[in-house]
């Protein structure tokens, strides 16, 4: 799949005469990313490497000369600060809210961002004000530089926090290295029996994953997160059993809601609100502490009296939190993407690879971010969300 979508000519070129009053207020107020993405087609379209950059171009002669900002503030004064890269498309699971069972098409190679253009796009992030990252896939660990790239990215001027996220097949033999940095652990666990795990991931290693785990636990510096996306004919029978670890384990259960991507087969039938799984919670633990979650929290959180670890609930699907939202995400093909659930998208690797400036790429970066939706892409809600445009989890990176 190329990066960028074809042009919707809502604009015409702005004169050079364009006061920068002008172009300060088309940044602000558009062009929208479906200037040079069609975010709206029913039918995914490509375009060459060549037709992405005229279209790239065009953007920037409309925005070069306005100020830049000194953080990435959208049209409802979200400020983003908190990037999530994909460093691949590769996985060594197959597990079915991911991707479909046939797999996904991977790009060569050379489509993929390299890790140079990886650490140079995050330099440009730090200094429009990110300070937090998350490296996703894919499967992060199964890149042989992970150790030294984690390490890289860690030490950009700007970075203060540095997670990963991972299913743990290949925990074990890195842990010990991402500790020492540190890197916050959130670790994909949706069963706690051997033969659901195999049904979901498609692939054996239950006692892998959490042998890796109960090692994390007792070696990160920071609180392990263990993430659970529940399924009504799956394991919302389970979810009393996670919330029971809390009792013992110190870690933070994090039960996701099912969300809907490109060919995942998400139903309504099967979704669980997070409500529900509070009410058979509090039937097995009726006393329950509400923590304090701050603006920017994607979670709801929780704890038992005297637990070690906590527990809590990621609504995107029943209560989303867009309103508090401080995330981009960089997909592993070099695509800014301003909103989890919106299919617009804008190749920042095609702008390095055509000798884009720094400055240049950092105004299209601001530009996007200005046009981000304030709730769910700009879908109405759950419904929508699943009849609609995206790619598969596993191309956008947890």
């Amino acid at each position: 799949m190329m990066a960028v979508r074809r042009l919707r000519r809502a604009f015409s070129v702005t004169s050079q005469a364009t006061s920068r009053r002008q172009r300060r207020e088309r940044i602000e107020n558009g062009p929208s990313l479906a200037h040079f993405i069609n975010a709206e087609t029913e039918r995914k379209e490509t375009v060459s490497p060549s037709t992405s950059i005229q279209l790239l171009e065009q953007l920037l002669n409309e925005i070069r000369g306005a100020e830049r900002e000194s953080n990435l503030v959208d049209t409802y004064g979200r400020a983003h600060n908190y990037l999530r890269i994909s460093l691949t498309e590769r996985c060594n699971l197959r597990c079915q809210y991911c991707m479909p069972e046939e797999g996904v098409d991977l790009q060569p190679s050379t489509d993929l961002l390299s890790t140079d253009e990886i650490i140079r796009l995050t330099k440009l992030f730090a200094l429009a004000g990110v300070s937090k990252l998350r490296l996703t896939g894919g499967e992060p660990l199964v890149r042989s530089d992970i150790l030294p790239l984690a390490t890289s990215l860690k030490a950009i001027p700007g970075i203060e926090s540095l997670g990963i996220t991972t299913n743990g097949i290949a925990l074990s033999r890195h842990l010990t290295a991402l500790c020492d940095l540190p890197v916050r652990l959130n670790i994909s666990l949706d069963t706690l029996e051997d033969s659901k795990f195999t049904r979901i991931t498609r692939r054996k290693g239950f006692s892998r994953v959490w042998s890796a785990i109960e090692a994390a636990v007792a070696q990160s510096p920071v609180q392990v997160k263990l993430n659970c996306v529940v399924m009504r004919d799956f394991n919302l029978d389970e979810v009393v059993a996670f919330v029971g670890l809390t009792q013992h384990l110190n870690v933070d259960v994090r039960f996701i809601e099912w969300m809907p991507f490109d060919q995942n087969k998400w139903s309504d039938t099967t979704f669980v609100p997070y409500a529900e799984m509070m009410t058979r919670i509090k039937e097995a633990f009726p006393r329950i502490e509400k923590l304090e979650d701050h603006p920017n929290d994607t979670s709801k959180a929780y704890k038992l009296p005297d637990a070690a670890g906590q527990f809590g609930f990621i609504t995107s699907m029943s209560e989303h939190f867009c309103g508090g939202c401080n995330r981009l995400r960089l997909t592993a093909d070099g695509n800014l993407k301003v909103c989890l659930f919106g299919n617009a998208e804008v190749s920042l690797r095609d702008a390095m690879r055509h000798g884009f400036s720094n400055d240049d790429l950092l105004l299209i970066i601001q530009a996007a971010v200005k046009r981000k939706k304030f709730a769910l892409g700009g879908h109405k809600n759950m419904y929508a969300i699943a009849r609609g445009q995206n790619r598969p989890m596993i191309l956008i990176g947890g």
